[in-house]
């Protein structure tokens, strides 16, 4: 019987479907329609969603919690240059809340976050090219209640394409945000990223290849 985790803030399903292919049972949250993910999926606020499962005891059906809350709070486009514009500046970090709400369940956690001002524990750190992908996207992820030693980060191969302070570089990476300037159409970024079950650009632009929580999602099953 497969063990079932809990995908919140699921967004289309990148980071849950890693976790299935590690051989977890998904179920996910998100406050928006996600007619494209594709595992069981509930509509909802997901902090209402887990607190109503911990207060009816409904969190006892899960090995594991998955949390991707929303990041534009403290991501690396809403800092610095990009804060001076005021990009990031109304943004509710919901990284702690999320973060209490975890421990209550007494269940081994991940919390996802790019990287940037987030307050997060960086207890891991993955980028595409340790799994041979076509995006960098380094993301960092908080462990609570098991851990795992950190991977060795790859050297790159070269620059992501296109331009950035007015200077062209080809590469063999792809920017998978934003458009215009060499970023990636979507056909490129589902193949850089292994996402095929969503052609939306918004919904691609925010997801962690399924490589990353595979690689995770086996890491905590052993850890079990």
């Amino acid at each position: 019987m497969s063990l079932r985790l809990l995908d919140l803030f699921c967004c289309a399903g990148g980071a849950g479907k890693g976790y299935a292919d590690a051989g977890f049972q998904v179920v996910g949250v998100d406050i928006a329609p996600r007619p494209r993910y594709p595992f069981e999926f509930y509509q909802a606020d997901a902090l209402e969603f887990l607190r109503q499962l911990i207060d009816s005891g409904g969190i006892r059906r899960f090995a594991a919690v998955h949390a991707s809350p929303p990041c534009q709070a403290g991501c690396a486009l809403t800092v610095g240059t990009n804060a001076s514009q005021g990009w990031g500046g109304n943004h509710v970090d919901l990284v702690a809340p999320t973060r209490d709400l975890l421990e209550e369940t007494g269940l081994p956690y991940v919390i996802e976050q790019p990287n940037g001002k987030a307050a997060i524990r960086k207890d891991l750190r993955l980028c595409g090219e340790m799994f041979g992908l076509g995006v960098l996207r380094h993301r960092n992820f908080e462990l609570g209640g098991w851990s795992v030693t950190q991977p060795a980060h790859k050297p790159h191969r070269g620059y992501v394409r296109g331009y950035r302070h007015g200077v062209w570089r080809d590469g063999p990476y792809v920017a998978a945000y934003g458009a215009g300037g060499g970023k990636a159409t979507v056909p490129e970024m589902q193949e850089a990223m292994g996402i095929t079950w969503t052609d939306e650009r918004e919904e691609l632009t925010e997801a962690i290849p399924p490589a990353y929580t595979e690689w995770i999602g086996r890491q905590l099953i052993a850890a079990q």
